[in-house]
């Protein structure tokens, strides 16, 4: 940017707000709620003599399998690592590919080239940006050919797609049953990417319960990664957690987890009166492994989930009142009959052809008025490292593509107080109403 040019663009800056005038204080786009509990919790286990992975871990890992309704559960340092040990875990490797969505963090799809295994992307539907059921369907039954071991594989590059890797988008549940019909019909295994799901449920079962899956065969899996990210709607600082209905998959990954050493469930127990040093390692295993600190920020935020998610349903309200008088200039976020939302984010979408401004001038002025946002996501294409890699290019996902070219994320989070979401909500309204195109 020449010197020339910065005048312009802060006249053009002025220009969008005109006479708006900022909020007294920055709202940030989505801070932790964090309390007297979880700072007594944490300092309980400071002071505990244990810090690392423990008893606190465990029952995290007990309250979580509970809530979610399933029979396991295994807290890890990220949902990026419950990811790429899922994948392991499900025996996808080199020659292997898996389906997944443009609209995402790069950790889905990082997660299955740390293994060797090629992601291909589907568009995703234009309501809820989550992946689109028939066009997983159309890609498997186009670009696929069912091997004499009944597996797909694909055309151009002779890879065997093993498995749907789909993301709860913002929150809102993917099609459950139409892409457990499409795993039965095409011998796939799923692995959710459940890192904005936390609270959400799809047919009034939570994300991550074993009644969501629908096969009957042996040789299909299934497994269910969170995050736990300063972000989310319950954070342990980072932190992570893979779901599944199988015994044998969640102890094979808390192995992993654990540099592969043999016995690692009770690994803290060593040191205990009754504990040995003495221990075996089969396989090499990575450090993914959950503290109890963690856990002791984790079970605090937990015994709050209710309040939490109450908060962002009442912050998402106060958002759609406001943008209801302009209805012809944004999209609001859908929520499809049998969805619960557990909204993690607050993705609205701008009418761009109806503004004299766009998507990020948008943002900037709204940041001049002291109102945090974000973009979720910049599609997996766009960046530099999958661009020669997977071969695609803008245009071939054009639902993804536009879904992001006119998205920004509005702050929602339960430790933002109710009066300057208000605040926020009206000042965004005028600044789109001064910018409409007139007629």
């Amino acid at each position: 940017m020449t010197k020339t040019d910065a005048p312009s663009m802060a006249d053009n800056l002025t220009k969008l707000i005109g006479n708006l005038k900022p909020l007294k204080a920055f709202v940030n786009f989505s801070p932790p709620k964090i309390g007297p509990l979880e700072i007594e919790a944490v300092t309980q286990a400071l002071t505990s003599g244990w810090l690392t992975t423990g008893p606190r871990a465990e029952r995290f890992e007990k309250v979580m399998s509970e809530y979610l309704g399933s029979q396991g559960a295994l807290a890890l340092s990220s949902c990026t690592a419950a990811l790429h040990i899922g994948l392991k875990v499900m025996g996808l490797g080199p020659g292997d590919a898996v389906i997944t969505t443009p609209l995402t963090f790069v950790s889905t799809t990082h997660a299955a080239v740390y293994n060797g295994v090629r992601p291909f992307l589907v568009d995703v539907s234009p309501d809820t940006g989550n992946i689109d059921p028939q066009k997983i369907a159309d890609f498997l039954e186009t670009e696929c050919v069912r091997d004499s071991d009944g597996f797909q594989l694909h055309k151009k590059t002779g890879l065997k797609v093993r498995a749907l890797v789909p993301v709860h988008y913002a929150g809102h549940p993917v099609d459950l049953t139409a892409l457990w019909q499409i795993c039965g019909s095409f011998n796939l295994s799923m692995l959710e990417d459940a890192a904005h799901a936390l609270g959400s449920k799809f047919n009034d079962l939570s994300v991550g319960h074993d009644g969501h899956r629908g096969f009957e065969s042996q040789d299909l899996t299934s497994l269910v990664a969170f995050s736990f990210y300063a972000t989310k709607n319950v954070s342990t600082g980072e932190g992570g957690l893979l779901t599944s209905p199988s015994p044998t998959l969640l102890a094979r990954a808390r192995k992993l987890a654990a540099y592969g050493i043999t016995d690692a469930r009770r690994i803290w127990a060593r040191y205990s009166p009754k504990g040995t040093w003495a221990y075996d390692v089969d396989e090499v295993g990575f450090k993914a492994n959950f503290t109890d600190l963690q856990a002791a920020l984790g079970l605090a935020q937990m015994s709050q989930l209710g309040e939490f998610l109450d908060l962002r349903v009442r912050n998402v309200q106060i958002w759609n009142a406001a943008f209801s008088d302009i209805a012809d200039l944004v999209e609001l976020p859908t929520v499809r009959k049998g969805a619960v939302h557990s909204w993690h984010l607050y993705p609205l979408r701008l009418r761009t052809k109806k503004l004299n401004i766009g998507r990020d001038e948008f943002i900037k002025a709204l940041k001049a008025l002291n109102i945090g946002t974000s973009v979720m996501f910049i599609p997996i294409h766009y960046h530099s490292c999958y661009k020669d890699f997977l071969g695609y290019g803008q245009g071939d996902f054009p639902i993804a593509e536009d879904f992001f070219s006119r998205v920004v994320s509005l702050p929602i989070s339960p430790a933002t107080p109710k009066n300057d979401i208000e605040e926020a909500a009206q000042l965004a309204v005028k600044l789109l109403k001064q910018n409409a195109k007139l007629g």
